[in-house]
């Protein structure tokens, strides 16, 4: 571990990024540094100020790849530049391969501009890497799973609270979009991939699945309108816009209602909901 010079590239990373880079705001306080402060990258990497700033200060413990990969999110790091940080901290470059919880730098500036909607980042393997407050609270925290149940897909033949937020009418249809787009990322990585750990638990599992593996599904519209059964506002009946990464492995999703709708009523007291939790 280079202490000295891990301390160094995140400071010249820090200071390069600007509050609105990331969704901050940049307020009345006269700022003495010229980019972002240290608790704020902190904030931005769900992690105590005082351990931070001991890294920056070449101080402190060793720290783990679990918190040099949370700092790389916190300062919308390339994969470059993560990588960089990895070596910096003493550890081998995390794989590229199909596990990749990294998001790409353009998409998370997006993502920080729509703070206020229900928005959330998905791996191509259903596993939800960030979510707005909205999202969570539309349909639940999906991004503290660990192993396999990490990936929606997994969960929905595996799990049956995974499905509590769809309408039971709809759960034939989102079956085989999940399938299908299993079936494209295992053709595409084959079986020694994480697509192929989770294929070939789900066809010792769930006899639903293999039923829809034989068949081969071929994937339709990624994210189609959905209905969600929520618990404290009842139905809403939404539509999903999409944005792929151009490696297509992440999108970002936005769901929406209709203005003067019913559903956009309800999303609206779910954002009221969900900010007094909070």
């Amino acid at each position: 571990m280079d202490r000295a010079r891990l301390a160094e590239f995140l400071r010249t990373r820090r200071e390069a990024l600007q509050p609105e880079d990331v969704g901050l705001p940049r307020g009345q306080r006269r700022r003495r540094t010229g980019g972002l402060r240290r608790e704020e990258v902190a904030a931005l990497s769900d992690m105590s100020t005082d351990y931070y700033s001991r890294i920056e200060q070449q101080r402190g413990p060793h720290p783990s790849e679990q918190m040099l990969a949370a700092i790389a999110r916190g300062l919308r790091l390339s994969l470059e530049e993560r990588d960089h940080l990895f070596r910096l901290g003493g550890y081998p470059t995390p794989q590229r391969v199909r596990r990749n919880d990294h998001i790409n730098p353009g998409m998370m500036r997006i993502f920080d501009g729509l703070g206020e909607a229900a928005a959330q980042v998905v791996s191509d393997l259903g596993e939800t890497l960030r979510q707005t407050r909205l999202a969570g609270a539309l349909l639940g925290d999906e991004t503290g799973h660990t192993g396999l149940a990490r990936s929606l897909h997994y969960r929905w033949f595996t799990d049956p609270d995974a499905r509590r937020h769809y309408v039971e009418d709809d759960h034939p249809a989102h079956s085989r979009l999940f399938a299908s787009d299993l079936h494209r990322a295992y053709t595409r990585d084959g079986k020694d991939s994480r697509a192929g750990d989770i294929v070939e638990a789900l066809l010792a599992r769930s006899p639903e699945f293999a039923d829809l593996w034989r068949a081969h599904p071929v994937p339709g519209p990624y994210c189609a309108p959905k209905r969600i059964q929520h618990p404290q506002v009842g139905l809403l009946e939404l539509h999903c816009q999409v944005l792929l990464d151009p490696d297509h492995s992440q999108s970002l999703q936005v769901f929406t209602a209709t203005p003067g709708s019913e559903s956009h009523e309800k999303l609206r007291l779910l954002s009221v909901i969900a900010g007094q939790e909070l």
